[in-house]
């Protein structure tokens, strides 16, 4: 092996597998993170930012959200088995929103909880968990010795506790993407047939959430206008983020030197030219290529033109933000769509 290989070993040798389920993981720590600090800035904004305590004491929401951390933390610690994850990547996301939501009194000497980079502090934060997950994720392909123990890892509870059909159907799925000949298949294969069958299963409201989110997203990419509404809503947004952002900016008297003025609108502008490009590969009949393009679009959205979109007007992008990951939802399951037809079936 060499290059990418000898990484991949050297990483499997020190223990560094990587569970394919990662990146529906790191989702609901995200998701959970950013609609905590969303309901938590909107309950206490009702509410007139009432405080807990007194005489002198305050208790700041940063601390439950540690000890939901510490929760998280916790479970992973002391359960194994891939049951425990799902609600461990709640719990935390949920912990890490409330401490994240504090930052404007860590960066600022006078603890100022409504310090006005604090919106565009906190996008930035959860933009980086992201990047720095898809980059561990996708830096090389998954190993099949990685995939083989991930199998191993499913069939964890059902040595203890048994297999309902269901999750022995997703574990012998994962087993089928293993070659023949890597070592240890076999005994896999033998230790799922092994596990005793039982149908009870801890409730797992988070994958059946994500699921039905998928399924939906999946028949919503075949609908026959999927196309002409992401490239209405692309110009639209790339039309709207500016005059948002200027129309704000615009008493200030510094509209044309104005940074988040100038970075959604340089955003905008890229996020336009990947739009035009894709109608053009769209109307070429080349759909694979037009959605990668549309990706990109939806991905310079929210890498660029949301980050100085929140730093300019807070809180109120929480709207454009939302409808990127929508529109980057609809097309990951278009482009999955795309590449399980370009795969040929398996002999």
């Amino acid at each position: 092996m060499t290059g990418a290989g000898e990484r991949s070993s050297y990483l499997l040798r020190a223990g560094l597998v990587r569970n394919v389920r990662n990146g529906e993981h790191l989702t609901t720590f995200v998701v959970a993170g950013v609609s905590t600090v969303l309901i938590t800035r909107l309950i206490l904004g009702l509410s007139g930012y009432p405080q807990l305590g007194g005489k002198g004491l305050h208790i700041a929401h940063v601390l439950p959200g540690g000890l939901l951390m510490l929760l998280a933390i916790y479970l992973l610690l002391s359960y194994v088995g891939p049951v425990v994850r799902p609600a461990a990547a709640l719990v935390g996301g949920i912990g890490f929103g409330l401490f994240i939501d504090e930052v404007g009194k860590f960066v600022t000497s006078d603890n100022n909880y409504f310090y006005q980079p604090t919106a565009a502090i906190v996008y930035v934060v959860f933009v980086l968990i992201v990047l720095g997950s898809r980059f561990v994720s996708n830096r090389r392909p998954i190993d099949e010795r990685e995939q083989l123990a991930n199998v191993v890892d499913n069939a964890v509870e059902g040595v203890a506790g048994g297999l309902s059909r269901r999750r022995r159907a997703h574990a012998s799925e994962q087993l089928r993407a293993v070659g023949p000949d890597v070592a240890g298949r076999r005994e896999a294969r033998a230790l799922l047939a092994a596990c005793p069958a039982d149908e009870v299963e801890l409730a797992a409201p988070v994958d059946a959430a994500w699921q039905a989110l998928q399924r939906g997203f999946d028949r919503l990419a075949t609908h026959p206008m999927a196309p002409t509404m992401a490239i209405v809503v692309l110009a639209v947004q790339a039309i709207g983020a500016p005059l948002i952002a200027a129309g704000i900016r615009l008493d200030d008297g510094r509209l044309l030197t104005d940074l988040p003025v100038l970075g959604v609108a340089a955003g905008s502008l890229l996020s336009a030219t990947f739009t035009v490009r894709g109608g053009l590969r769209l109307r070429a009949r080349d759909r694979a290529r037009a959605v990668r393009l549309f990706e990109l679009a939806v991905l310079v959205s929210l890498l660029v033109t949301q980050v100085f979109q929140f730093a300019g007007t807070q809180f109120a992008a929480v709207g454009g933000m939302l409808l990127d990951l929508v529109l980057l939802g609809l097309l990951g399951a278009e482009s999955d769509r795309l590449r399980r037809e370009a795969t040929p079936p398996a002999a």
